[in-house]
C-alpha cells in the first residue's frame, strides 16, 4: 500500500470523480426541459463529493472536522443516488444502466463510512 500524500491519492477520490465524469455523460442525453432541474442537480452533486473529500483533507488535523465534511460527501452520494431513482422513473435511464451506477454509488457510499470509522488513521495526532 502506497502512502497518500493528498486527497488524489485516495481510492474513494478516484471513485468519485469517475462516477461523476460517468453522470455527465449520461445526463447528457437528458432532455432539454431537465437542464435546470435534473440534470444540473445531478450533476452538481455528484461532482460536489470530490469537493468535500478534497476539503475533508485539508481538514484532517482536526478529527471533527475531518469527519464532518466526509459526513457532507456522504450525504451528496446519497442524494445522487436519488437524481439516479428520478432518472430512472422518468425513462432516461434504463433500469440495468440505473443498477450499475447506484451500485458504484453505494460503494463509495461504504467507502465514506469505513473513512469516517476510522477518522483516526487519517488525521494526525493532537498536539496538544
Amino acid at each position: 500500500m502506497s502512502l497518500i500524500q493528498s486527497f488524489r491519492d485516495l481510492d474513494v477520490y478516484k471513485a468519485a470523480r469517475e462516477q461523476a465524469r460517468a453522470i455527465f455523460e449520461v445526463s447528457s442525453s437528458f432532455p432539454k426541459e431537465e437542464r435546470y432541474s435534473l440534470t444540473d442537480q445531478i450533476r452538481r452533486s455528484s461532482r460536489a463529493v470530490n469537493a468535500m473529500i478534497a476539503e475533508a483533507w485539508a481538514r484532517r488535523r482536526y478529527s471533527a472536522a475531518f469527519v464532518n465534511k466526509l459526513n457532507e460527501a456522504l450525504g451528496e452520494s446519497m442524494e445522487t443516488q436519488a437524481w439516479l431513482d428520478h432518472s430512472v422513473d422518468c425513462g432516461y435511464v434504463n433500469a440495468e444502466k440505473h443498477k450499475e451506477m447506484d451500485d458504484r454509488w453505494q460503494h463509495i457510499g461504504a467507502m465514506l463510512n469505513r473513512m469516517i470509522e476510522r477518522a483516526e488513521t487519517f488525521c494526525p495526532p493532537s498536539t496538544k
